[in-house]
């Protein structure tokens, strides 16, 4: 397992409810709470989201680093929890943030504002109110 085997103080109602990779880690998405802005996905294990449910403040585990970070404490660019949630299937945390400057380690605003893939209009969804529609009156009108 990648993270740190230090035992954690997480509920352990929310302990069990987690569904963590085979390292032990959950993806955590950071959002603007007020914009709904997606800024950044980090990982976190049991001990990571005890100190941000604990502190207020985004805590993360680095996969690279292999040891905890918490956002802001290098970069000045902070994260204040406003609230946290799992999905439906308990395998992924929505921290929504006040994020006080950069979220991306690039500098920008968020991770997600660069390389916007393009995306075939043949696989786009098609929504009712652009549906072509006939002249021709159906059977019965």
């Amino acid at each position: 397992m990648s993270a740190s085997p230090k035992a954690s103080s997480l509920d352990p109602r929310i302990a069990a409810r987690l569904r963590r990779s085979a390292d032990g880690l959950v993806p955590a998405i950071a959002q603007q709470y007020d914009t709904g802005e997606v800024l950044m996905l980090g990982w976190m294990d049991d001990e990571a989201l005890h100190r941000t449910l604990t502190t207020g403040r985004c805590t993360y585990w680095s996969r690279s680093r292999q040891e905890y970070w918490v956002k802001g404490d290098t970069s000045g660019h902070f994260q204040y929890v406003k609230s946290v949630a799992l999905d439906c299937d308990a395998d992924t945390v929505l921290v929504q943030v006040d994020q006080v400057g950069a979220a991306c380690h690039t500098g920008a605003r968020t991770c997600f504002d660069a390389d916007v893939l393009p995306v075939s209009a043949d696989v786009l969804p098609v929504s009712a109110d652009v549906l072509p529609v006939s002249d021709t009156p159906a059977p019965g009108q």
